[in-house]
């Protein structure tokens, strides 16, 4: 791919507790991420992005980063993680690795410090330490998780954490911690990585004075309204930074942002010429299966990427939000919404697993339940452990070929149907319908490429549009409509050519080409 492979690319993610399991305890690890690189060469995608494998009490699965330099024993060694990317750039797949700039965990060494430097110190300003309101704290800001942004220290002060107790917000205005990270940066760009994808990129650059928000369930408001804490004007002189170090390495490295903004256009704010690549499309994301709404947001986020140059990005499930195939209602609608994603311009993201059709898992028993979310909502909340169970890989055996020694959450027990042994060779399953909608985007040019799409006319429950030659039709109400056809290359369920046109049943999607 070219210098600008990122515009197109489609990007596998990996959360590395799930995907493969080579020591058989339980836990996925970077040597099976290496063992089913063939796996992923074979599917078609262009980049694999790995969630975070750094040394971690792992309080919120790894998303509490003790040493940005190291990797966990559970996951395996820098060795490891050095031979995963030599392995990937052979098979012709890029890697993008998650940084964590927003928090460290509380075992972090700086945090060590700060708690015992006491207050007033350089190690305390390096974070959010503020003197309360009496026995309140600072502000009435909430965590993501539940309960409030703050904990006490046994002196006295409160320390500000946006997410768990034991992942403490870094202090942005401290140049020791920008110098930190673009060495942090420099040291993954100088080990092979060819990116980053940005967790909570809107988040490390805090309102002035820290002021109140002034309502409670400020977590409804994420993504919708301006907050205190998120999604300030001043993150953009970071990643204006960061972006002279990546442009300093060859190849086309990369950063990805996770930014949860009110609008697409403050999204695009991220993805200037002199700052990242790329933003996860949450507002794609988030879009019911509905017609209209699919098309707004289509023709909204093409359009705010368009002063900046940016490609979108379409993505249907990741590992903090309730897989697709739930979320739509099944698994028709679930291979319908896939051809759709895949069929638009811009960059596309496939979480492990939607390839074969996965659904939530909606029943694990409480007592494995691991993610803080659980315990921070009083139990109110089960959080995001029901996407994150491992795949199956075989059809039977110990953790259906996860691994050898069961997985760390439970699998259930008609997932050997699921399998990619099962399903491998099908041409009706969920993962044959990937492979080959990965290789009809690689084998035509209007896939993928471009920045526009050209609406035609269909009925009010259907997205029907053309990009150069190749027509995609998505059929989202409840009955069978007739389309011109043209010569069909893909759907995604049953058909019937009559004539010229096509029937398109509900919960449908068809690729199709001009003579």
């Amino acid at each position: 791919m070219s210098q600008d492979w990122w515009r197109e690319a489609v990007i596998y993610q990996v959360y590395v507790r799930s995907f493969a399991d080579s020591d058989g305890d339980g836990v996925g690890d970077l040597t099976g991420i290496r063992s089913r690189l063939p796996y992923l060469a074979d599917l078609g995608v262009d980049a694999v992005w790995i969630t975070p494998f750094y040394a971690s009490p792992m309080a919120d699965g790894g998303y509490d980063v003790a040493d940005y330099r190291a990797v966990d024993p559970l996951f395996g060694s820098l060795d490891d993680a050095r031979a995963l990317v030599v392995d990937a750039h052979a098979a012709g797949l890029r890697v993008i690795v998650d940084l964590v700039p927003n928090h460290t965990s509380s075992a972090h060494e700086w945090f060590r410090q700060a708690l015992a430097a006491g207050p007033g110190s350089p190690e305390r300003a390096r974070y959010h330490f503020r003197e309360g309101r009496g026995d309140r704290p600072p502000n009435d800001w909430e965590s993501v998780f539940g309960g409030p942004a703050w904990t006490r220290t046994p002196d006295g002060q409160w320390y500000l954490h946006l997410f768990a107790p034991e992942q403490p917000d870094l202090n942005w205005d401290q140049p020791e911690v920008r110098e930190e990270f673009l060495d942090v940066l420099r040291f993954w760009l100088d080990l092979g990585v060819d990116g980053f994808r940005v967790d909570v990129a809107h988040g490390m650059v805090k309102a002035d004075g820290l002021p109140d928000v002034g309502r409670t369930g400020q977590l409804r408001l994420l993504g919708t309204e301006a907050l205190p804490f998120f999604d300030q004007d001043g993150v953009h002189e970071i990643y204006r930074d960061w972006r002279k170090v990546f442009d300093s390495y060859p190849g086309g490295r990369i950063g990805v942002a996770e930014a949860w903004t009110p609008s697409p256009e403050r999204t695009a704010r991220y993805l200037r010429a002199d700052e990242l690549h790329q933003a996860f499309n949450f507002h794609y994301l988030t879009a019911g299966w509905d017609a209209s709404a699919l098309r707004a947001v289509i023709d909204d986020s093409l359009a705010a990427m368009a002063p900046v140059q940016a490609p979108t990005t379409w993505v249907l499930s990741n590992h903090d939000v309730q897989r697709h195939v739930t979320r739509y209602g099944g698994v028709p609608r679930a291979r319908a919404a896939a051809l759709l994603m895949l069929a638009l311009p811009g960059s596309a993201y496939v979480y492990q697993g939607e390839e074969l059709g996965l659904p939530e898992v909606l029943d694990l028993p409480e007592d494995v339940l691991q993610d803080p979310v659980w315990e921070r909502s009083g139990h109110t909340d089960r959080g995001r452990d029901g996407c994150r169970v491992p795949l199956p890989w075989t059809a039977d055996g110990p953790s259906f070929g996860f691994g050898d020694g069961g997985s760390w959450l439970p699998q259930p027990a008609g997932w050997g149907a699921l399998s990619v042994e099962r399903q491998q060779g099908d041409p009706d399953s969920v993962l044959e319908l990937y492979r080959r909608a990965l290789r009809i985007r690689r084998e035509h040019p209007d896939l993928g490429a471009g920045s526009h799409v050209e609406w035609l006319d269909a009925p009010a429950d259907v997205l029907r549009f053309r990009r150069g030659a190749f027509t995609c039709a998505v059929n989202l109400g409840a009955d069978t409509v007739r389309l011109p056809a043209g010569e069909v290359l893909l759907a995604s369920g049953g058909y019937r050519v009559d004539d010229a046109d096509v029937l398109v049943p509900p919960d449908t999607a068809v690729w199709s080409r001009r003579p």
